[in-house]
């Protein structure tokens, strides 16, 4: 059976909701690219997201959350987390930190730590809010082809492969967020994004 993707508005989004709690995959814009989601504690759910972009599962795939005390269905919080999560968050800030046993290996492709953020998006936090799980996310493309900035892009690349795709205008683009590794003593940052060493260091 093809499956066929379907194309959601914004002010349907809730429509989305039992899509991924059954374990479907749903495309949405954040403040970066457009995303391909799935619940992060669905392993079956992950692996899918694996299938449609074509990515090697030796890539972890970040996980996003509502709210930051949403973390802990996850993850385990450090002492600085919530100093960082309060100042940053939603934004720009990749924090990563050591993963509980509620998430899966697929999604950190069997390693100890996960990689969190809150997007500054408000159709992406009010899909995060509605459904109410962490949901893994990763960029709307097939691997190595360009990131997808509309839903059609979105759609093009991932057509039969998904179960929709909120359609929710172009995403902004621009600089991946920056990522730092709390699980480092004393913290590391690994990618400088839109925020600077300095501004995520000053903090801490």
């Amino acid at each position: 059976m093809i499956m066929i993707t379907r194309l959601i508005h914004p002010e349907q989004i809730e429509t989305a909701i039992p899509i991924l709690l059954s374990g479907g995959l749903v495309v949405f814009p954040t403040d970066t690219v457009y995303g391909v989601a799935a619940l992060a504690e669905d392993a079956e759910a992950v692996a899918r997201i694996y299938a449609a972009k074509d990515r090697p599962r030796r890539m972890a795939i970040p996980v996003m959350v509502a709210e930051p005390d949403r973390v802990t269905a996850v993850a385990r919080p450090l002492p600085s987390f919530w100093a960082l999560a309060q100042a940053f968050w939603p934004g720009p800030l990749t924090i990563i930190l050591p993963k509980t046993d509620a998430l899966p290996p697929i999604v950190t492709a069997g390693g100890g730590t996960v990689a969190l953020r809150i997007p500054d998006h408000p159709l992406a936090l009010a899909l995060l809010r509605a459904v109410g799980r962490p949901l893994a996310v990763t960029s709307a493309n097939i691997s190595g082809q360009p990131p997808a900035l509309t839903a059609e892009e979105a759609r093009a690349q991932l057509e039969g492969r998904v179960e929709a795709v909120i359609d929710g205008g172009r995403a902004p683009g621009g600089q991946p967020s920056t990522i730092i590794d709390l699980t480092q003593t004393p913290p590391r940052i690994l990618r400088t994004g839109p925020l600077s060493e300095q501004a995520v260091m000053t903090v801490l």
